[in-house]
């Protein structure tokens, strides 16, 4: 009768391949946390996009913005609050634009929750079923992320004027 068992060779290989498995998935788990922590208004309509969803992925902050949660299909599925502390404020500014008067600030409006009581919104943003955000200039520190782009990462300009000529200059281009 012939004895089979693992050679020393093996196991060492065995607990090697082991190993490397786990760097990998604790780096990933480590790489996901820090991205998270890396939330900003520039890398806001990716962070959304990234929700797997069927009808829409909202960003929403209530009252004075210390408050917000992603909502994937109107359910509340991450609540954010204290987790990006600074990230936004009560003077974040929601413009959309007109042809004929360029940028208008945007009302926010009214939020009824689960409990069908009405909140004010401080700042939303939200995403479609087909990943098109909405078409908004955000205010907010001096800087100006426009959001309109439907397949590029959000533009900050540094003034309103400068958000109006880039605008302007597109819609030239499209009309020509």
């Amino acid at each position: 009768m012939k004895k089979t068992a693992f050679t020393l060779i093996e196991l060492l290989i065995v607990i090697l391949i082991i190993g490397i498995i786990y760097t990998l998935a604790v780096t990933n788990f480590q790489n996901i946390s820090k991205s998270e922590k890396k939330l900003t208004l520039a890398t806001l309509k990716s962070y959304l996009q990234s929700f797997p969803h069927t009808k829409s992925v909202r960003f929403l902050c209530l009252d004075d913005c210390s408050s917000c949660n992603i909502l994937v299909d109107n359910e509340v599925v991450k609540e954010l609050d204290g987790v990006f502390d600074n990230f936004i404020d009560d003077t974040i500014k929601v413009y959309r634009y007109s042809v004929l008067d360029g940028y208008v600030e945007k009302n926010q409006g009214v939020y009824f929750n689960s409990e069908n009581m009405q909140e004010d919104i401080c700042f939303s943003y939200s995403i479609d079923k087909n990943g098109i955000g909405e078409q908004v200039l955000v205010e907010f520190n001096e800087k100006f992320y426009d959001f309109s782009p439907y397949f590029t990462p959000s533009i900050i300009y540094n003034s309103i004027e400068d958000a109006k000529e880039a605008k302007e200059k597109l819609n030239t281009e499209v009309s020509d």
